[in-house]
């Protein structure tokens, strides 16, 4: 007997790929569904989502379940890149995958599945979820920690996590290759995709000059000594110590990016002692809690201020809506427009917006 029906998210790749088949093996009535969220080729006038979707029909027709594509270019271009685009102009650091997950993948796809019948939703994110027996949903740490993506789901509520499935959340990466082929799917060995999906291989500096002009301009150490020119600000993260094109000058240390003025195009740099891009304290004015919010309004945590970081030990304090971090090791690098991610135990509580640090 059926479990139910699950519909899919199939990305092309092994993850989804697996979820799709565990889930057949476990009796549920499996589709796939794939998600179109941008139109555009690369360089190579490729588009990577053509060949990703001939993965998925591959994969899908060597298991035996039907797929399905939908397209959600145009909510992703309004609810996700033009705040990318926005923030980017700001010199600050977005992560649309974040914003994809809570506004694609966990709303208009939820929606879609449901009514293609789903009784359940499925994705091949490297977590787990806890439906309680009052009705909430709990996010959950996955059993590889080296893979774990629950970072990128801090902003979901658990009202989304209502109806999904995580089959991967006990599994570990290399277990999820070694199952692929043993099952012989196509994409036991297909290359993990990196970076943001809507670039793609293309080169970011250029993709990037498409939407914001970029303007040649300093680059000064903080006493304000000019030692060399940049190609615009919003190329540069802090703490970034590669591609500044100053290597051999000044001490013979390596340099690394301390701050940038957007407003007067100047990039900041320094040598030798980081300690000015090490911060303990960090403040987010909207902090989104999945489940719940504790009652106490101090408590003990950890934390990551980007993903894949090891869990860093910290204080959390509540002010309001937003959320005050106090870490017991100052952190390197902390980078506005990114995201700080708690956790008490294995439970996910939430995220927010770096705004401030200190």
């Amino acid at each position: 007997m059926k479990k139910g029906r699950v519909v899919v998210g199939m990305s092309g790749g092994v993850d989804s790929s697996l979820t799709a088949l565990l889930l057949k093996e476990q009796g549920y009535e499996v589709i796939g569904l794939f998600m179109r969220n941008w139109h555009e080729k690369d360089e190579g006038g490729c588009c990577s989502a053509d060949e990703d979707f001939y993965d998925v029909r591959k994969v899908c027709n060597d298991i035996g379940i039907p797929y399905y594509s939908v397209d959600f270019a145009d909510q992703y271009y309004e609810r996700v890149f033009k705040l990318f685009v926005e923030e980017y102009k700001k010199g600050r650091t977005p992560n649309p995958d974040v914003l994809c997950n809570k506004e694609i993948k966990f709303a208009p796809f939820v929606q879609h599945a449901l009514s293609m019948g789903a009784d359940y939703i499925a994705t091949g994110h490297y977590c787990d979820v806890l439906h309680a027996d009052d009705g909430l949903n709990y996010l959950l740490k996955a059993k590889d920690t080296n893979k774990d993506q629950t970072y990128f789901l801090n902003q979901l509520s658990s009202k989304q996590l209502d109806k999904v499935l995580f089959p991967l959340g006990g599994l570990e990466k290399p277990e999820v290759r070694t199952l692929a082929s043993k099952f012989g799917l196509s994409t036991a060995d297909k290359k993990d995709s990196t970076g943001i999906c809507f670039i793609g291989e293309r080169n970011f500096r250029k993709f990037l000059s498409e939407y914001i002009p970029m303007q040649e301009g300093d680059i000064k150490t903080l006493d304000n000594r000019i030692v060399g020119r940049h190609n615009g600000v919003f190329y540069y993260t802090v703490g970034q110590r590669k591609g500044l094109g100053i290597g051999g000058s000044g001490n013979g240390e390596p340099w690394f990016v301390v701050s940038k003025d957007v407003e007067n195009n100047v990039l900041y740099v320094s040598q030798g002692d980081q300690s000015m891009i090490y911060h303990s304290r960090l403040e987010c004015d909207k902090f989104n809690f999945i489940t719940y919010k504790p009652k106490e309004t101090s408590f003990r945590c950890t934390a990551r201020i980007r993903h894949r970081q090891p869990e860093q030990q910290a204080t959390a304090i509540i002010k309001g809506d937003g959320l005050e971090l106090v870490f017991d090791t100052p952190q390197r690098a902390i980078a506005e427009g990114q995201y700080a991610v708690i956790y008490v135990d294995n439970v996910c509580l939430g995220g927010g917006v770096i705004e401030r640090k200190g």
